[in-house]
């Protein structure tokens, strides 16, 4: 099983951000923070880099569920989302892939809550086109 939920889109880098946060709120999740990750490395090293965002996407009942089987899951959240642009212009989302992430938690409450938090982040990776 794979760490992420990867694929490449037919849209611009901007248009793909709209569209991944337009299908965020669909199934729930809210962007608490924006990551510009370009901006960051120019400003904090003067390296030039690729467009490339980080998304945080929290959907608050899902959060609570987990916060309240496991108190020190907050180190895993929120759910990670990345836009990127690579240098011929191709532009892929991915998503954290939750049961990987939770795989480290023993507590047997966590593997259902994170394939449905899976399920939803597939279906929006899945929906934007």
């Amino acid at each position: 099983m794979s760490y992420h939920i990867s694929k490449k889109v037919n849209l611009s880098f901007d248009e793909t951000l709209e569209k991944v946060t337009e299908e965020l709120k669909k199934v729930g999740f809210g962007v608490l923070t924006e990551i510009d990750v370009k901006a960051t490395l120019k400003k904090k090293i003067d390296v030039d880099f690729r467009n490339y965002k980080i998304l945080g996407a929290c959907n608050p009942n899902f959060a609570h569920k987990a916060l309240t089987a496991e108190d020190k899951v907050g180190v895993l959240l929120p759910c990670n989302v990345v836009v990127q642009e690579w240098e011929n212009g191709e532009v892929e989302i991915s998503a954290m892939n939750p049961m990987e992430a939770m795989s480290v938690i023993k507590n047997e409450k966590m593997p259902e809550l994170a394939n449905e938090v899976k399920s939803l982040l597939e279906q929006v990776v899945s929906n934007v086109n």
